[in-house]
């Protein structure tokens, strides 16, 4: 019997928005509990970005294993290591767009194809606008292949003051997609 505790791996690329993955790093120090192992991954540009945006290098601190990009002795590059859950967070259309064609050139992209060849949870939080019409068609291609595409699209049914909070609202969603269980904000459990 499989215990409730999560394999995870999160991905985290060089698109605008690093915001989210320290959201997302924090949300999991606080779910570990759910957490057996997690693995992480950075794209090229992905600590320039979050040194750029947020000031800090403080991905160097994680709690977590983090792998190359070119590991691909990385357990979740296959599937029999038995991970549950992808999260790309941020994720570029660059990335996404790789996935949807199947292009598995680096660690990240061999990390979702297993995810999706595995039917396990892929959750892309794709972070672009406008969106243009090969993004569509990219975000369609995956979503028929079993993934889902989680936009980082902030709510604010909840009323968040602060980033942090306002990128937690994308954060939680894409957590609970993933499988974990959530306590956050849910729509028409408080009263507004």
């Amino acid at each position: 019997m499989k215990n409730n505790k999560h394999k995870t791996v999160i991905g985290v690329t060089g698109a605008s928005g690093a915001i989210y993955a320290k959201v997302l790093f924090d949300r999991l120090v606080q779910l570990q509990e759910q957490v057996e192992t997690c693995g992480v991954l950075f794209s090229t540009n992905a600590r320039d970005v979050w040194n750029y945006e947020l000031g800090n290098r403080d991905f160097l601190q994680l709690p977590f294993r983090i792998y190359e990009n070119d590991d691909f002795y990385a357990p979740f590059a296959s599937g029999s290591a038995g991970y549950d859950s992808m999260i790309i967070c941020p994720c570029s259309m660059g990335t996404l767009g790789r996935i949807a064609s199947g292009i598995s050139n680096d660690l990240m992209t061999r990390a979702a194809d297993v995810m999706l060849k595995e039917r396990r949870k892929l959750v892309l939080v794709a972070r672009e606008m406008p969106y243009s019409l090969i993004h569509i068609n990219n975000m369609k291609t995956v979503t028929e292949a079993g993934g889902i595409i989680c936009p980082a699209t902030p709510s604010f049914y909840s009323k968040p003051l602060t980033f942090e909070q306002l990128a937690a609202t994308v954060v939680d969603r894409a957590l609970s997609l993933a499988g974990f269980n959530m306590e956050g904000y849910a729509w028409g459990e408080k009263e507004i």
